[in-house]
């Protein structure tokens, strides 16, 4: 074979060899800011709607459903997941437009976690 041709397979590099070493770089990803979820309380939403939103958007059971309820009702505020930005974004949209056409003043945000 002639050395022209040695030296196309080796990307035009020729080591003496005719071998030529190739070196992949794998691309560093970086992880996806996260954003919490969270639930505000307000003396008008019914314990039992607030239940139903969390086992609705969230996937919560029965049981973390109402803990969850609870603590919001206790605390103020309260937790129901952490997601991605536009996940976040969208269970927030979704929660909030669902208590506004039952006639609930619920809040729904999220903050960076």
């Amino acid at each position: 074979m002639a050395k022209g041709n040695d030296e196309r397979r080796n990307n035009g590099r020729d080591d003496g060899t005719g071998t030529a070493v190739i070196t992949r770089t794998k691309p560093q990803t970086k992880r996806p800011n996260l954003y919490r979820v969270l639930l505000l309380n307000d003396d008008y939403t019914p314990m039992e709607f607030v239940v139903h939103v969390l086992e609705r958007f969230f996937n919560k059971q029965r049981e973390d459903a109402t803990r969850i309820m609870l603590h919001v009702h206790q605390n103020g505020v309260g937790e129901c997941g952490i997601f991605t930005y536009e996940v976040a974004e969208t269970k927030v949209t979704q929660v909030m437009d669902f208590a506004r056409k039952h006639q609930h003043p619920l809040q729904c945000v999220m903050e960076k976690k």
